[in-house]
């Protein structure tokens, strides 16, 4: 373990490890320091919101070993195979009906990345110069490259102090103001300020790109989906491209399949990550209409057709399609939705209701599968250690957010095991 270095940790001062020895169902199995015991620990964070169907999954386990059986991985670029075919054939026919082309790759920040390159290739190959920037807002979060970071919050974001002078200027505009289940009027102050950046950078601007719904790792913050309706109304109109990150959002996450669910729209690029494969193996993916991929490549009738010059190694690894597309079929195949509505339900009832008034509080909220309580004061490793020592969840606050984003398969007393020990620590934060 010393030699390991983790991630958003200094070695300086590295942040406490403990070691999974086993993980089943929706429990991590720790190993004792001080005992040859096991300590059981219920998982709130679904390996960092993928693991949809929990852990040791029979149906995932058994789409891995017979995928074993025949080939563990074959490069992309000049072959293909059965897996990644059908994984891109399904991710067609979930995904909204004007995303037709998919781009495989191996991780949600990469997705992202090729969303970008997209996006500014599409207008280069049209012969339209100076559409070189990219038109967010704050509050954002799209992953740890390069091209992702400098979409992410230039002044609150996690890269915002360190590598904010070495990254690509983008035009930001602010925060969604109008909270889910709000309308949002025109004439609102956040939405009309982001149809005037549009309107007066529209020569420079390549594409919108935005998280639909929730700002993820920007501060688990749920906005309007009207807002998200004007937003793709402001694109069309300018004749800019949207580009959604649903990289946290896709497969189930809010109660709808996908964020832009909620608003009854479709991006021109969507990005896909994290559930894409139930958490078990690293994959993303870039879907792309009609209109914007053959775009890229030069139009239909172009008489140089223009690759796209992007090929990780490992894209389309026939392991991580066969387990997509073995999470696919049991995500549909189950009551997911229902199941979703259920945590939302008992979030709602056992963890905003009664924080959202303590004191060490300053916001409770729920959406789908996310329970989220905003404090006053900022989280630290201590507060962790509450919650995996005294009361048996592993969760991993971050800044001012204690949340939890647990497997949808969660029984009713293993979420209630989070939802009294995130209610425990506001109370402890309280007094």
């Amino acid at each position: 373990a010393q030699n390991m270095w983790h991630p958003y940790t200094s070695l300086v001062k590295p942040t406490k490890t403990r070691l999974v020895e086993s993980a089943s169902g929706c429990k991590f199995y720790l190993a004792d320091e001080n005992s040859d015991r096991q300590i059981e620990v219920v998982d709130g964070m679904s390996n960092w919101w993928a693991a949809i169907h929990g852990h040791a999954v029979k149906e995932l386990d058994n789409a891995a070993a017979s995928q074993l059986g025949k080939m563990s991985h074959v490069m992309f670029g000049g072959l293909t195979h059965e897996p990644a075919v059908t994984l891109g054939n399904k991710l067609v026919d979930l995904t909204p009906d004007n995303l037709t082309r998919v781009f495989l790759s191996d991780s949600g920040s990469v997705s992202v990345e090729v969303a970008i390159k997209m996006a500014f290739q599409y207008w280069v190959a049209r012969g339209i110069k100076g559409k070189t920037k990219l038109l967010t807002v704050r509050g954002g979060y799209h992953g740890d490259t390069f091209g992702a970071m400098a979409v992410c919050d230039p002044v609150n974001g996690m890269h915002a102090t360190m590598f904010g002078g070495m990254l690509s200027n983008h035009i930001f505009a602010p925060k969604p103001g109008p909270k889910i289940g709000e309308p949002c009027p025109a004439e609102e102050a956040t939405i009309s300020e982001l149809a005037t950046l549009l309107h007066d950078n529209v020569d420079c601007v390549a594409a919108v790109i935005m998280e639909p719904i929730v700002q993820g790792a920007g501060g688990m913050y749920f906005y309007s989906a009207d807002y998200l309706r004007q937003v793709r109304d402001l694109c069309d109109e300018h004749g800019v491209l949207l580009i959604l990150d649903e990289i946290a959002t896709g497969f189930g996450r809010t109660g709808e399949l996908f964020g832009c669910h909620h608003a009854g729209i479709s991006p021109d690029i969507m990005c896909l990550g994290k559930a894409l494969t139930g958490g078990y193996m690293t994959m993303g993916a870039t879907i792309a209409t009609d209109e914007v991929a053959f775009g890229v490549s030069g139009g239909k009738s172009h008489d140089n057709p223009l690759p796209l010059m992007h090929g990780p190694t490992f894209m389309g690894n026939p392991l991580a399609c066969s387990v997509a597309n073995a999470s696919i079929d049991l995500l549909l195949s189950t009551p997911w939705q229902s199941r979703v509505q259920s945590i939302q339900r008992q979030l709602r009832s056992e963890l905003m209701d009664p924080c959202k008034d303590m004191p060490s509080v300053q916001d409770a909220r729920v959406l789908g599968a996310i329970g989220v309580l905003e404090m006053k004061e900022p989280l630290g490793p201590e507060d962790q250690d509450f919650l995996v020592d005294e009361c048996g969840v592993w969760l991993r606050p971050f800044g001012k957010i204690l949340y939890t984003m647990p497997p949808f398969t969660i029984s009713e007393e293993e979420l209630r095991k989070i939802t009294t020990a995130m209610r425990m620590l506001a109370e402890k934060k309280s007094s």
